[in-house]
């Protein structure tokens, strides 16, 4: 039976899990990422740590999610963040050469938006896109079932589209974009605290905190409304660590954009929580190497 390998490379830890094609995991493995995560140690790791996952030799091809952008063959990766010393680094070459098996990369917020396609929240859905709300906010962008990245391998940063002339000053140079307003750097420097804690005050009935999530809800909802003008998805899903209180903010997001988006643009629309968790990204990356290994 052919099998695939789905990796999540992170600044701490690599994931790695042996797929079918129904997308059923028949083996996972976690590693820790070497310190310091320079591309030679961390590409050794994850090569032996596939031989390890793949005693029978049954995997076909490799996927793998990493930490910021890649080029258009789906190749290189062209930095990775919070790892050292990634600059066009020819990850697929390498494990390629090193394992023998075709191997294909994403960034990493491209690979939660394909798991959540293929077996998550929008797997009901030909065309949704994601948002993960976390230290920043990465998007994915999925067309007639396939992940859409364009042809530099960059498109999909939805956390970066401008949601304020004049906000904060955003690390891609731009001033407030939405990431800005709705990422974990943000609740905190609005707040003084994490997002976990004002979850919790909000679930204790605090009124601060409930009326922060609105706030919050209203921004997010704003954000989602530029996205839905040109993609017109079938589906939003919104991962992330922020989403565990996405109770308090939904509804406030989904008012906004039925408020400020027409309802031809957004006939049937459904706005959803993610449904894997952690393991989004690894999944997605499996169904990567589900792509190649079709070639």
């Amino acid at each position: 039976m052919d099998q695939v390998i789905g990796v999540d490379l992170g600044g701490s830890a690599i994931k790695l899990g042996r797929f079918d094609r129904e997308g059923e995991c028949l083996e996972s493995l976690t590693i820790e990422t070497p310190q310091p995560a320079q591309p030679d140690a961390v590409l050794q790791a994850i090569a032996r740590a596939v031989e390890t996952i793949d005693r029978d030799r049954a995997a076909v091809a490799i996927g793998l999610g990493t930490p910021g952008p890649v080029d258009g063959t789906g190749r290189i990766a062209k930095v990775a963040i919070n790892l050292d010393g990634w600059q066009d680094v020819a990850v697929a070459d390498y494990l390629e050469a090193k394992t023998g098996k075709p191997t294909i990369l994403a960034n990493d917020a491209n690979c939660a938006g394909l798991g959540e396609a293929w077996l998550g929240a929008g797997k009901r859905f030909r065309n949704s896109i994601m948002l993960t709300l976390g230290t920043g906010v990465g998007g994915a962008i999925i067309l007639d079932g396939e992940l859409f990245v364009g042809h530099t391998g960059a498109a999909g940063e939805l956390g970066l589209i401008t949601l304020n002339l004049y906000g904060h000053e955003c690390h891609s140079g731009n001033n407030g974009s939405l990431e800005q307003h709705v990422s974990v750097q943000a609740i905190r420097r609005n707040t003084g605290v994490s997002p976990a804690e004002l979850g919790h005050m909000a679930q204790a009935g605090n009124r601060e905190a409930l009326a922060f999530w609105e706030t919050y809800g209203h921004q997010l909802g704003a954000g989602l409304a530029s996205l839905i003008y040109v993609l017109t998805p079938e589906a939003i899903i919104i991962g992330g660590g922020i989403s565990a209180s996405a109770e308090f903010f939904l509804p406030h997001a989904k008012a906004e954009v039925e408020r400020r988006v027409i309802a031809a643009c957004r006939p049937h629309l459904e706005i959803l929580v993610a449904e894997l968790g952690n393991s989004a990204g690894m999944v997605g990356a499996a169904k990567l190497a589900w792509g190649l290994a079709k070639i």
